[in-house]
């Protein structure tokens, strides 16, 4: 599945792709932050806690939305 997605639409186990980016990551945990939404990411199948990296995006952000681990 890929779809067009609002930053606010996204949830932990999604897998994403962030703008100006060619590869997917994973949503570990979503937070509602100062000027947006704070993304926990990792690469996907990469849970090792050192490849975590925070990323605030704005609620008019479009991503594309690849794929859903539950």
């Amino acid at each position: 599945m890929e779809a067009i997605i609002m930053a606010g639409d996204v949830a932990a186990g999604d897998v994403i792709v962030l703008p100006g980016a060619r590869d997917a990551v994973l949503v570990k945990q979503v937070r509602l932050g100062r000027g947006g939404f704070i993304l926990t990411v990792v690469p996907p199948g990469g849970d090792r806690p050192e490849a975590e990296r925070l990323v605030t995006l704005t609620a008019g952000i479009r991503l594309r939305k690849t794929a859903r681990f539950t």
